[in-house]
């Protein structure tokens, strides 16, 4: 979590609590860097995290965390990180279910408030009633905006919050007095407004627009929680003889670590002694696990299946492939969308501006208003205040989301956040795994050959099964039934030879790394590879030699099976294409993006893949570091490059590119750090979520150019710039039901996405 700088500085980055407008990043950065021991800092509202680079001499965290909370904010300071990001996680989850509470109390006043003070304003008391069902609204359901706004003002500082509490409660006021002295207006002439329905409806819009807000990015750490969940939390490890059960952070260099079937492996090293087969789809993307025997190396993360065997740690901690893997993903995830960094800068300047022209338009009215200077100023400096709320702003970015997401869903994609909906269109350079992106994932048996001289196959030992093949083909399927490996497993699962009924085996004999040996009806079956099966005293069938060399060639895995000293069978396996994959890259080359495949697949195997779906540029026996770095390159070209992949071995790759797409079928981790994910294998949905993409973010910057277009028109109308001319001047009530239309046209702009053809 910590990393030293030189010798006199220290950076770190820590959880935000409180943050709830991008203008409250621009706070809390600006209180950080203004304070005397801080180096530099910077916030990532997205994230809600902020990276410091400090003095330990001059300044604690403690004194930092105090400085935030005198403006509403606060540190989570927590040794362990995973510890820090648990305690953030609850507290996310705890605002989310305490908003949503207050959004919908809001809504179940100011609603009926508003259908009053639009429909029914000259009922007897309506004023009263209003008043009475907007207090709590602004008080209690609202009460953070003013409180938070409070502190900001005690440290001469601004953000949303104080722009909602100054235009909420201004018009509240001024109702409320207008409410119980009408007489003051009428009087002069004029009638004595209300804007109760103003104040409660900004209230619940912007309550809304936080909900919406906070559920479109309520999942940013599930990955790191995720990757962190691989290693273990407790290990074996043998220490001066003994057997010694202790946590996995003490592990320490050097110690020799007993893994049994079935268990994670904690840190990275060196098989000493036994063997096994270890899942290292983490490291390598592929279905097939490695075999592992004294001298191999073991990852942190990845798992082992069957066998035990001792290893002894050479990387730990930070230091593990699995920990810089997490450390690339955060760093990816603080990033900042470009929309975002729009936001904030103008989020940074908005409140003061608006306040400003407030007061200035107060003190305008005042000089040269003549008799009627008072009112002219309260109504023009209300109007400007209340026309200038940012609730279409909140709202441009998450109901585009929302929207975008949910037609996405209908074509099987999933949208994770705006920092894919802004690069997408600019896309020029697609990079596909090739394992479960291009091709399905999982061995399964493309022929079962039997050899064409099978006249002394022993069908009466087999007796009792339909068919001499049939019996041989079921033996072999029941036999391979007994091993955990994905070929075997993908044998068993064949029919193409018929069912066969239940077979017995009478013994079953597992040899790591060659083969199995079964005894079905008192037939010695030997499966493996030829090596294997002329070990065992098998004589090679020289036709079937001869096609196993074909195969080979076409990138597939050849088992021989033999029985009474001769090879009988050839069985072929394969990862099968996606039927669409071929069709799906000629689309995207159709559009003009470049299209290049990796994989940690033998280059053999990676040519006739590419070969086959019509790719040209192509990397084999590639690891996770090479597909980041390959990334790189390819963005050092000045290419936009989009990541597609569905292991957690792609996860560095997907955290470099500008837009990162995961496999659905894939690993949970990938799908977590991936922008999007095709939630269907169905490799033809890429070209439609680019298309998709670059729709939804076409509307979020129409949105937010709505949201800014009413604040350039409407902040001079509501000043009153129209008077000198020809008389007009914006009534609040009119300012209001702007600022509610800003929302309207965002909303119903964001919804034009349902109609989407893709």
């Amino acid at each position: 979590m910590e990393t030293q700088i030189q010798h006199t500085t220290r950076k770190i980055t820590l959880p935000v609590t409180g943050m709830s407008c991008a203008g409250c990043a621009v706070s809390v950065e600006s209180m950080l860097q203004n304070t005397a021991g801080v180096q530099e800092a910077a916030v990532n509202y997205a994230n809600q995290s902020v990276q410091v680079s400090y003095y330990p001499e001059q300044i604690s965290l403690d004194d930092m965390d105090t400085v935030l909370q005198g403006i509403g904010y606060g540190l989570i300071l927590e040794e362990e990180e995973d510890d820090a990001q648990a305690a953030q996680q609850a507290l996310q989850e705890a605002h989310y279910r305490q908003l949503k509470r207050r959004t919908i109390g809001a809504g179940a006043l100011a609603i009926p408030v508003m259908v009053l003070g639009m429909f029914f304003m000259h009922m007897p008391y309506v004023n009263y009633v209003m008043m009475v069902m907007t207090l709590p609204v602004l008080a209690y359901f609202g009460k953070d905006f003013f409180v938070n706004a409070w502190k900001q003002a005690r440290h001469g500082k601004s953000n949303m919050d104080t722009l909602v509490a100054l235009s909420t409660g201004i018009a509240f006021l001024f109702s409320t007095f207008n409410t119980l002295y009408p007489e003051y207006w009428h009087a002069r002439g004029l009638e004595a407004h209300v804007y109760f329905e103003a104040a409660a409806i900004i209230i619940f819009f912007i309550l809304l627009g936080k909900l919406l807000e906070e559920r479109a990015k309520s999942n940013t750490s599930d990955a790191l929680r995720k990757l962190m969940d691989l290693q273990p939390k407790s290990v074996r490890v043998i220490r001066n003889g003994q057997e010694q059960e202790i946590s996995a952070k003490e592990v320490r260099l050097g110690d020799e670590i007993l893994i049994r079937s079935g268990e994670k492996i904690p840190v990275d090293g060196t098989v000493k002694s036994g063997s096994s087969y270890v899942d290292e789809s983490l490291m390598t993307g592929e279905p097939l696990p490695a075999e592992k025997k004294p001298g191999a190396a073991v990852f942190a993360g990845t798992l082992n299946q069957q066998g035990s065997f001792t290893f002894m740690a050479e990387k730990v901690g930070k230091q593990t492939v699995l920990a810089q893997i997490i450390k690339t993903v955060k760093e990816a995830q603080g990033s900042k969308a470009p929309v975002q960094r729009l936001v904030d800068k103008i989020a940074g300047i908005f409140v003061p501006v608006v306040l400003g022209i407030a007061i200035l338009t107060f003190v305008v009215w005042m000089l040269a208003g003549g008799e009627n200077a008072l009112t002219h100023a309260l109504l023009t400096s209300v109007s400007v205040l209340v026309i200038a709320c940012p609730c279409a702003l909140g709202l441009a970015t998450p109901t585009a989301i929302m929207v975008g997401v949910g037609k996405g869903a209908e074509h099987n994609m999933l949208i994770r956040d705006a920092e894919s909906l802004e690069t997408a269109h600019k896309v020029d350079a697609v990079v596909l795994d090739k394992t479960g992106t291009l091709t399905e994932g999982r061995p399964e048996v493309t022929s079962f050959d039997f050899a064409q001289d099978d006249s002394d196959l022993d069908g009466e030992k087999v007796k009792g099964l339909k068919g001499e093949r049939e019996g041989h083909a079921a033996a072999i399927r029941a036999i391979e039934a007994r091993s955990e490996h994905p070929l075997a497993q993908a044998i068993a699962a064949y029919e193409g030879e018929g069912t066969g009924g239940k077979v017995q085996v009478d013994d079953f004999q597992s040899v790591t790394g060659n083969g199995v040996i079964g005894v079905v009806k008192g037939i010695r079956y030997v499966i493996g590879t030829p090596a294997f099966l002329e070990s065992e005293g098998i004589e090679a069938d020289p036709q079937l030699n001869k096609t196993g060399i074909d195969l080979r060639n076409k990138a597939q895995t050849v088992i021989g099976v033999g029985w009474e000293g001769k090879q009988r069978v050839l069985i072929a396996l394969a990862d099968p294409l996606k039927t669409t994959s071929a069709e799906a890259v000629a689309k995207l080359q159709k559009q003009g993006i470049d299209v290049y495949m990796l994989t940690g697949d033998n280059a053999q195997t990676a040519a006739q893949v590419a070969r086959q779906v019509g790719i040209t540029h192509f990397e084999a026996e590639v690891k996770p570091q090479d597909k980041m770095d390959f990334v790189k390159k390819l963005q050092a070209k000045g290419k936009t490059v989009a990541m597609v992949g569905d292991g957690i071995n792609d996860s560095q790759a997907l955290a470099q590119a500008n837009l990162s797409i995961a496999m659905g079928r894939g690993s949970d981790i990938a799908m977590d750090v991936a922008k999007m994910t095709l939630i269907t294998s169905d490799l033809l949905a890429l070209p439609k979520a680019l298309r998709l993409s670059g729709r939804t973010v076409a509307t979020i910057r129409q949105n937010l150019f709505w949201a800014f277009i009413y604040n350039l028109i409407g902040i001079p109308l509501a000043a009153g710039v129209l008077y000198p001319i020809n008389g007009f001047l914006l009534n609040p009530m009119i300012a209001g039901a702007a600022m509610a239309l800003s929302s309207v046209s965002v909303v119903t702009n964001s919804l034009r996405l349902r109609g989407l053809r893709l």
